[in-house]
């Protein structure tokens, strides 16, 4: 009877002490415990020190690491170089311009663009400002002297008109749902969702509601919105029952939130002015309420849904897929392992560059790409995250990649105008999520006939081809600068084959070697090694 009465209590405490030990462990070892336990097979080995370099730079910093700082980190025979590395570029200025491309990306999806936008984007991950925030400053409107005017952007240009189309707010809803929670509620305006029974249509309407009298403040000098009060409920019903509905503001999957009604007249705390497009300051601001109420911890999907995007981001899927669908017959690949990733993202108070940094330094993250020999790629499924998944680079991270390749260069003018064509040649449509790698024909012939392309290809004050041309003028040993070729463009060493199909192609064309050596560094920043981050 003592046996059958202490067990259950040491069983008990087992557990208890087991997941206190896993609380305890770095997250970065969590990821890789968890991933082990469910791989299925056999797990890669890690990637060599040359494909890490290059693929931690682009995903930290958005491109390719320059030939010094790839043979600083290959000859560094420290034990710790990897998470010496992974700290060197996050505390680098370049990683906050980096996170503020990537952001606007995934917050704009290219619908436009302002130079405060911009800066606030900058000045947040410069900051390293927490996403709790960042959301708050998106949803509420700000005063022209306010240092997060910029981030108006996010509402203001989702409620222009285009052409003669009504302002598309069943898109702007739509958006914040997908952007900040993980849901698409597009299908669930006129009814329930017909495929997913997490998604009513009383959270699409509930969401709708902060949104209803929220108008874009079009005589302002930055991006702003202007509100006017909410007087009373939104009324639906589905188009395939009678039955009339009602609800205030209420985020989806949340409780509803009543409304707060002031006499005519008296509903703004500041009036509006409009000889000087002060759009006023309501009493009540259904704006103000979402701000303050979305990005918390406690919000159903808040922090799911942006750290199943930083996980993407870095390692290539979501642990749920599609990234905006999140509801019960979806589940994540790896439950568990999402879970603790929310659970250390908000214990240290939505920080984003701890979440980089903890995924970053896993096993998981450090994988190599290259398949195990004998190995079938069928048979191993991405979701087992046993490979490293490559990922096409971004326009932005192939502009900056393109420069450093061929550099050094100094002319702003020119880094602009390269970026605005890989951005014209290789991104989706506005609207459409750049989720998968979407290699096209116009992309091929942007690295054909773009005249910024194939300016940085012409022999320069010291850049990539003028050192090659140089360096093998005169019938001189073409070895070194071969080396040269391969670190610059593809960060790795050139193969033996390689060596010598180079090496003919120069000897065969003595007599020109400057335009040699740009028909070589051309074939390999047109390759699709350089266009994909292994």
């Amino acid at each position: 009877m003592l046996r059958t009465t202490l067990l259950p209590c040491t069983l008990v405490a087992t557990l208890v002490l087991a997941c206190v030990a896993r609380a305890e462990q770095p997250l970065h070892q969590q990821i890789d415990a968890q991933l082990a336990a469910h791989a299925g097979g056999p797990l890669n080995g890690p990637a060599g020190d040359a494909e890490f370099c290059r693929r931690v730079h682009l995903d930290l910093i958005g491109r390719i690491p320059q030939p010094a700082e790839l043979q600083a980190f290959v000859t560094d025979s420290s034990a710790d170089k990897r998470a010496k590395l992974v700290d060197a570029l996050l505390a680098s200025s370049e990683h906050p311009t980096h996170m503020a491309s990537v952001f606007h990306v995934l917050l704009t999806e290219r619908l436009g663009d302002h130079e405060l936008w911009q800066a606030w984007l900058l000045a947040s991950f410069q900051q390293n400002k927490p996403w709790d925030q960042m959301v708050r400053e998106m949803l509420t409107p700000h005063l022209e002297d306010d240092p997060a005017r910029g981030a108006g952007l996010f509402l203001s240009k989702r409620l222009e008109n285009y052409g003669e189309n009504p302002v598309d707010y069943p898109g702007l809803v739509r958006d914040v749902g997908r952007l900040f929670l993980g849901v698409d509620l597009q299908c669930a305006q006129c009814h329930d969702h017909p495929q997913v029974d997490d998604y009513l249509q009383v959270d699409y309407q509930g969401l709708y509601a902060y949104f209803k009298n929220v108008k874009l403040n079009s005589g302002a000098k930055f991006p702003s919105v202007a509100e006017q009060p909410l007087v009373s409920k939104i009324e639906f019903q589905s188009v395939f029952l009678l039955e009339k509905h009602e609800v205030a503001l209420r985020i989806p999957f949340g409780e509803e939130k009543m409304l707060e009604l002031f006499e005519k007249g008296q509903e703004f705390a500041t009036p509006p002015d409009n000889k000087t497009n002060f759009p006023g300051v309501l009493k009540f601001s259904p704006l103000r309420i979402l701000a303050n109420d979305l990005p918390q911890a406690n919000t159903p999907g808040f922090s799911r849904n942006i750290v199943n995007r930083m996980w993407w981001q870095l390692m290539g899927r979501g642990l749920v897929m599609p990234l905006d669908w999140h509801h019960t017959d979806n589940p994540a690949s790896h439950p568990e392992l999402l879970d603790a990733l929310v659970r250390e993202f908000t214990a240290h108070e939505f920080d984003l560059r701890h979440l980089v940094r903890e995924i970053a330094l896993s096993d998981a993250y450090q994988r190599s790409s290259t398949l195990p020999a004998g190995a079938d790629a069928n048979e191993i499924a991405e979701t087992s995250y046993r490979v490293a998944i490559e990922k096409g680079l971004t326009p932005e991270q192939m502009a900056r990649s393109l420069w450093t390749a061929t550099g050094p260069w100094s002319d702003d003018k020119q880094r602009a105008e390269l970026t605005a064509s890989c951005v014209k040649s290789l991104a989706l449509p506005p609207r459409e999520p750049e989720v998968e790698f979407a290699p096209s024909v116009k992309g091929a012939l942007f690295l054909s006939h773009d005249k910024n392309v194939l300016q940085l290809l012409e022999p320069h004050d010291g850049n990539l081809i003028e050192r090659l041309t140089k360096a093998t003028d005169n019938g001189a040993n073409n070895a070194a600068a071969i080396e040269e070729a391969y670190a610059a463009c593809l960060s790795r060493a050139p193969s033996a084959e390689e060596r010598t199909a180079v090496n003919a192609f120069l000897d065969a064309h003595a007599s020109a070697r400057a335009a040699a050596w740009q028909q070589v560094v051309w074939a390999m920043l047109s390759s699709n090694e350089f266009a994909i981050n292994h």
